[in-house]
């Protein structure tokens, strides 16, 4: 009989926001399926197991009704759907995303900020990258894709900062949702007035192709839809650049490979979403009795699949603790796997891979981290640098 997943109670919240990576790398190498009390779920560490459960929706539900992101949503979220459901409301901001509307549209757009927030930095002095360049670029690019320019960067980053730690905030403490519900009532009264702008002003970005479709989801959902992009559209391509950044600078011979030769901008980017997953972690519910790794799942149980983790899975890299340019195999499931693979993942490559990284060289050329020590890394659901000193030479 096929035994339950061990228990491991020394696993703690806050260990796993200060450095999930040290739990990580022992529970692959001792018992990669487990049950943390700490988190109510089973989990799964290895790239193998996290794969399964999230490529296998007619197995994994999404719908898991004990995380916190209904109630830091104030909504049931594409997120947590499956089947046609979730299709129907991912399909409405589709056209968007639409390789089509990146080439002609975005890019050009993205193209001027990025020259903008990049000529604005100061050469010869030291810099925080985290406030002055990364948040605010993602900010802008994200608010003219969803079809809200009138928000400022100031704004868009305080809603994704409260929604992903609200939706993050499994320990259910009262002040996160505090800030996300005041967060809500601004974001839902600049919908409104975008709203009529784009019922006349018909164009790509995500609002207006969903309140001018023929057949256009509830209220309720086009909220929900353009806050999730929100959350996660500002913190990934923010924390993939710092952290990009970050192994680039620590490694001499990188910086040198990347100004030689800009294929390497690509490879970078993986790199950097593999060594330090954006978001972390994802649940999933399981829909009948189901054994991984030799243990039984229950129906009913939630599995926490650590893409963070499969990223450093030993089976598939070798030194995986490391960021490696010129490592051969990339592969990470940092964007997702299946039905629920991240819908701007293009976009952030292009905002970065062709526009961002290669600007900063170009303007920077022996740009260096002023103290690599002082760089502060947290996060368990959603991880990335809280701070990037870079002198701009």
């Amino acid at each position: 009989m096929t035994k339950p997943a061990p228990v491991d109670d020394t696993v703690t919240i806050p260990d796993l926001i200060n450095d999930p990576y040290v739990i990580y790398r022992r529970l692959r190498a001792t018992t990669p399926v487990v049950r943390i009390p700490a988190l109510g779920r089973t989990l799964l560490t290895k790239a193998e197991h996290t794969r399964f459960a999230k490529s296998t929706p007619e197995l994994f539900s999404t719908d898991d009704p004990n995380t916190p992101m209904k109630r830091a949503f104030h909504a049931h979220t594409l997120m947590r759907k499956d089947g046609d459901e979730h299709l129907r409301e991912r399909n409405a901001m589709a056209p968007a995303f639409a390789p089509r509307n990146i080439r002609d549209h975005w890019t050009g757009i993205y193209r001027d900020i990025a020259e903008t927030y990049v000529a604005r930095l100061p050469r010869g002095e030291v810099v925080d990258l985290f406030p002055a360049l990364a948040a605010p670029f993602a900010a802008r690019c994200l608010a003219h894709l969803l079809g809200i320019e009138a928000a400022t960067d100031d704004e868009m980053i305080h809603w994704s900062q409260a929604l992903i730690d609200g939706a993050g905030n499994f320990a259910w403490d009262p002040e996160p949702f505090a800030i996300v519900d005041a967060a809500h009532d601004a974001m839902n009264a600049l919908f409104d007035r975008e709203t009529e702008r784009h019922l006349v002003e018909q164009g790509p970005s995500a609002l207006s192709a969903m309140v001018n479709a023929s057949d256009p989801i509830e209220l309720s959902q086009i909220r929900a839809n353009l806050k999730i992009a929100i959350g996660g559209g500002i913190n990934e391509p923010r924390d993939a650049l710092c952290t990009i950044l970050y192994g680039l600078l620590t490694n001499p011979d990188h910086t040198t490979a990347v100004k030689d030769d800009p294929k390497w901008f690509a490879e970078a980017f993986e790199e950097g979403v593999r060594w330090i997953a954006p978001i972390q972690v994802s649940s999933r519910v399981a829909k009948e009795d189901v054994e991984i790794g030799g243990h039984l799942i229950p129906r009913g149980d939630v599995v926490m699949t650590s893409q963070a983790s499969a990223g450093r899975d030993e089976d598939i890299h070798e030194n995986g603790e490391e960021y490696d340019l010129f490592r051969p195999d990339k592969t990470h499931q940092s964007f997702g796997v299946g039905p629920h693979f991240c819908q701007g993942t293009h976009v952030a490559r292009m905002m970065l891979v062709q526009l961002l990284l290669p600007m900063l060289f170009d303007r920077f050329p022996n740009m260096e981290l002023a103290d690599p020590s002082s760089v502060i890394w947290r996060g368990f659901g959603f991880r990335g640098p809280l701070n990037l000193p870079v002198r701009l030479n």
